[in-house]
């Protein structure tokens, strides 16, 4: 399988590295493609611009095994939907039965909210994966109707993927950071060292971003 982790990485931090690397250890993935997204459909525009923010992500997996960047929702127009990111991988002739969309258990927590749900359910798999305050098995509880798709697995064993489509549940040590956090510290002076990578953090540096205040995620 191939994990697809989305995005705006606005700045990429610590914490998204942490997800994907829990997701591609537990699932055994081939590997990890990051996504920054163009135009994100549940937050505000991103403060970066998508060049940077790739490049951002590009820095911050040099040298790790198994993550890549992809430019797929960065080069289409419109709302970066992840059902519209599905059906530029079946275009290119990939069976999306053999994916697996990577979340944050919190921004899975919101599935409910996502366009083509629940169909998008059906066409590829997911993981979920803990986030501080949001451990990964409060999912079955906040989302009920999908509890009985839902398979745990821990970081340090390794999961098969089953032929149907299923919500994996990935109970990991992830930071506690966000982008918003980054900006903000930013903005403010203070130092980012540990919430994202250092050559993020140089790249912050030498581009000048996110020098002042803005709202988002």
């Amino acid at each position: 399988m191939i994990g697809l982790l989305g995005g705006t990485f606005d700045p990429v931090h610590v914490g998204h590295i942490d997800v994907a690397r829990a997701a591609r250890r537990a699932l055994a993935l081939e590997r990890v493609l990051l996504i920054p997204s163009r135009t994100p459909p549940h937050r505000h525009a991103p403060q970066a611009k998508g060049t940077d923010r790739l490049a951002m992500v590009r820095a911050a997996i040099e040298g790790e095994p198994g993550l890549e960047a992809s430019t797929i929702e960065l080069d289409a127009a419109g709302p970066s939907y992840t059902s519209a990111t599905l059906d530029r991988f079946a275009a290119a002739g990939i069976d999306t039965r053999t994916l697996c969309f990577i979340a944050g258990a919190d921004a899975f927590a919101e599935i409910p909210t996502w366009h083509d749900y629940p169909a998008l359910l059906e066409r590829c798999h997911f993981a979920a994966v803990s986030r501080p305050g949001q451990p990964v098995e409060r999912l079955r509880g906040q989302l009920p109707r999908l509890a009985s798709r839902m398979i745990s697995v821990a970081e340090n064993q390794t999961c098969p993927a089953p032929s149907r489509a299923s919500i994996f549940l990935i109970d990991a040590l992830t930071a506690s950071v966000s982008s918003t956090d980054v900006r903000a510290y930013i903005a403010r002076g203070a130092s980012v060292k540990g919430l994202v990578p250092d050559a993020v953090a140089a790249y912050i540096d030498a581009h000048r971003l996110y020098q002042t205040e803005a709202h988002g995620h």
